[in-house]
């Protein structure tokens, strides 16, 4: 949800459509920095008086960051520009900022998977009493972009000095660009467990639900709305209906205008699926 008019209005937003969970930005995504919130900005989000008709408000890190630059300047002001949301994330008592690993930029998968390592151990050790963590963010693979393996977030959840400030986000979309098989239950129950055993179901804290222009193993990172993408309307429904998934946040991140009414579709397309017998 859009946070254009002050963070507030996004809960406003999110309401307005029925929402039960909603995922935002904590300031502009395409802009490295921001003033910090005002009291009374926080007060006003905290203090909404529909923020308990949302179940779950997370933050995702705005899309300038990442944390395996090659680039110094730039590498510097991705780790300035993340301490910074996840403090504006903590003042807005948000549980994560879900956050796209890095790129390696053609330094390499093993180069670039040290550096984020090393790059949310500084962040983390300049802000040692935030709450709120990062949820790393399953990625598609496009160019060199780090995330794309169960793998490789792995690695960096059991490398960093405090893994317990670390989470992950699945997006279903990029999980199916990556080359993972979610078109059947069996294929996707299949992709969990692989899922569970690599990372840990315990890290798990939101999925992602969107479909995909592109196809399986494809590493182009395109949403489609529910079910009118390649990944098909099986894997939507084992999500929306499995228990195990019951208690996680699922957002939308699927193409939409002003008026939110592709979103109030695709939230209808995902209800029909929980509710089949």
């Amino acid at each position: 949800m859009s946070i254009a008019g002050g963070v507030q209005m996004s809960i406003q937003r999110g309401c307005s459509i029925g929402c039960s969970a909603m995922q935002m930005f904590v300031k502009n995504n395409m802009q490295w920095f921001a003033r910090p919130l005002t009291r009374q900005e926080i007060g006003a989000f905290l203090k909404h008086s529909q923020r308990r008709e949302l179940l779950s408000i997370f933050a995702h890190a705005n899309y300038l960051i990442n944390l395996a630059a090659t680039n110094p300047q730039f590498h510097a002001n991705s780790l300035r520009a993340l301490a910074e949301e996840l403090i504006r994330a903590d003042q807005l008592k948000l549980p994560f900022l879900v956050l796209h690993p890095g790129a390696h930029l053609g330094a390499g998968e093993e180069a670039g998977l040290e550096k984020i390592v090393e790059s949310i151990d500084c962040v983390f050790s300049g802000i040692p009493k935030i709450k709120t963590r990062i949820a790393l963010e399953t990625t598609a693979g496009q160019g060199s972009c780090l995330g794309s393996t169960f793998e490789q977030l792995a690695y960096i959840i059991s490398r960093v000095r405090e893994p317990e400030r670390l989470c992950v986000c699945l997006d279903t979309a990029h999980i199916f660009a990556a080359g993972h098989d979610i078109g059947s239950e069996s294929a996707i129950r299949k992709t969990f467990r692989e899922f569970d055993r690599v990372i840990g179901r315990d890290r798990l804290v939101a999925i992602h639900v969107n479909d995909s222009k592109t196809a399986r193993g494809s590493r182009v990172d395109r949403h489609e709305h529910i079910g009118k993408g390649k990944i098909g309307l099986e894997a939507f429904r084992f999500i929306m209906r499995d228990r195990r998934f019951r208690e996680i946040p699922k957002v939308l991140e699927t193409p939409k205008g002003k008026d939110l009414a592709e979103d109030v579709q695709n939230l209808k397309t995902l209800r029909i699926l929980a509710a089949e017998q």
